[in-house]
């Protein structure tokens, strides 16, 4: 992105013609009434906004590319996938290996998508500073930057130069919570958390232990609402009104905020992409890496096995030859309820949607201008807003009267041919508990789902090492992320069962 112009007559009225050019000039109605300070911050929004695309998402929303008639839809072939149920020990050994060796050569980068706030489980607070109530009182943010505190130092045991085994964490945030996010990482208080999970921040170490030139936290982009007729709305006189421009927004902030550019001196060729209310995400995942690198595609994606025919979730599948998510709503009950021909105890369309994603750099280096081409789809919504003809605010929305539009992370898996995608099947209950609802009696991807998922695993892990759990928490145990990262156990087929265990908790 272009670096800001100065606030000056001349830019404005350059800025003026722009958007009278595209058709959306009434947004400069009340800008001789604003104050200089109003101004300038009108100047500096609209800067951000550029109308002739904001026309051309309009018009693609509007008019989204056609489906063919008679749409095929598949499993992914055998060639594009792999499970880490049945993969034989030697490969996911290898993966591992591979792995950690890019990693130990700083090859490899996370993004986290963090954008979200803890709105539905009654915090205005970043969601990734949420404390699910583990013992440890450890947010989000904390546990996932633990675990690449962890897998820096196992590809680190690993690397010839040590010091090269760093793993960027580029952290995606939001307007409302990027200056939040930057205080929480940085140990201040925040207002909008409870005394009780400030005085836990407090003890902990700025970062979280990481090396501070290796977080990076930086800002996604919004898309301005529309009016029924395709106008932009404005919120007041001086500001439009604006909405998230959703987490396929992440490949233009990528562009935008300069976070590619780090990439390229850094060297990274790698990256791995999740989302922070999944308390089990594996964050650089060595093994998927790993799986990713050897098989040169440019996008593969983690899933995990639907619950069911009747689970409410995307598949990742082929649709017409190429890789793609269909939702849930898209497909009949008889494609939903079809079962493997070679695994009769399994459904044909299993693979559902987790947003764990692995780019080659090389990939999001080229998208370019393609990164205005995801299909934005219509959400009607009730916005407040201010009428520019009768000159006053709008407050009292009783029925949806513009436009939001978003895009999605996955909307560009279409574009790729089969070869060039891999998905990567994984274990539910080791790598994915999202936390979507507050707590409530029968609630599901809560507070408490989060935290039992946490503690049910690391109960495993020791009773699998040998110990035995006595007058415990009911729930589980929980297991620092600095103590142990993976929950994969890769044999060493000439050692004993308890020496496998042994290096499964203290190595891998």
């Amino acid at each position: 992105m272009a670096p800001p112009e100065q606030f000056t007559e001349a830019n404005v009225a350059a800025l003026k013609a722009r958007f009278e050019s595209a058709g959306q000039g009434h947004v400069f109605t009340f800008y001789n009434s604003l104050s200089d300070v109003e101004k300038e911050s009108l100047f500096t929004q609209l800067q951000k906004i550029d109308p002739a695309r904001i026309n051309k998402l309009w018009e693609f929303a509007q008019n989204p590319p056609k489906e063919p008639e008679n749409t095929v839809v598949e499993p992914l072939p055998e060639s594009a996938t792999a499970s880490i149920l049945d993969s034989k020990p030697e490969d996911l050994e290898r993966w591992n290996n591979l792995g950690l060796e890019l990693i130990g050569k700083g090859e490899v980068a996370v993004i986290l998508l963090a954008g979200g706030q803890g709105t539905r489980l009654g915090s205005k607070a970043p969601k990734g500073a949420y404390n699910i109530g583990l013992s440890s009182k450890k947010s989000l943010f904390q546990i996932q930057a633990e675990r690449i505190l962890k897998v820096q130092e196992l590809a680190a045991a690993k690397a010839q130069n040590k010091s090269k085994a760093q793993v960027p964490w580029y952290v995606m945030t939001s307007g409302p919570t990027r200056a939040m996010t930057e205080k929480f990482f940085k140990k201040e208080r925040l207002a909008e958390l409870s005394d009780e999970d400030n005085d836990a921040r407090a003890q902990g170490k700025p970062y979280f232990g990481m090396d501070e030139k290796n977080v990076k936290i930086f800002e996604q982009g919004v898309l301005p609402c529309y009016d029924f007729n395709g106008k932009i709305m404005l919120a007041n006189k001086g500001e439009v009104a604006v909405a998230p421009d959703g987490n396929g927004g992440i490949y233009k902030a990528l562009q935008d905020e300069g976070v590619l550019d780090d990439m390229r001196k850094r060297g990274i060729k790698h990256v791995h992409a999740y989302c922070v209310d999944n308390c089990l995400a594996k964050v650089a995942d060595p093994v998927f890496i790993g799986f990713s690198a050897e098989k040169q595609v440019k996008i593969a994606t983690k899933v995990v096995r639907k619950r069911n025919a009747t689970e409410s979730v995307g598949l990742i599948l082929s649709k017409n030859g190429r890789p793609d998510v269909v939702e849930y709503s898209e497909i009949d009950q008889a494609t939903a309820s079809a079962v493997d021909p070679k695994h009769p105890d399994v459904l044909k369309f299993r693979a559902a949607n987790i947003v764990n994603h692995y780019y080659s750099f090389e990939y999001l280096d080229n998208m370019g201008d393609s990164v205005n081409a995801l299909p934005p789809p219509i959400a009607k919504k009730k916005i407040p807003y201010f009428d520019v003809d009768k000159a006053e605010a709008v407050t009292n929305i009783t029925k949806p009267n513009g436009i939001k539009l978003e895009q999605f992370v996955f909307d560009n898996f279409k574009w790729l041919e089969l070869s060039e995608f891999a998905c990567f099947e994984v274990k539910r209950e080791d790598e994915f508990s999202p936390l979507k609802n507050a707590d409530a009696p029968g609630a599901q991807d809560c507070p408490t789902t989060s935290r039992k998922d946490i503690k049910a695993q690391g109960k495993r892990w020791v009773e699998a090492a040998g110990a035995t759990v006595k007058n415990g928490d009911e729930e589980g145990l929980e297991v620092s992320p600095l103590t142990s990262y993976v929950s994969i156990h890769i044999p060493t087929p000439h050692l004993p069962h308890q020496m496998h265990i042994k290096r499964y908790l203290t190595i891998i």
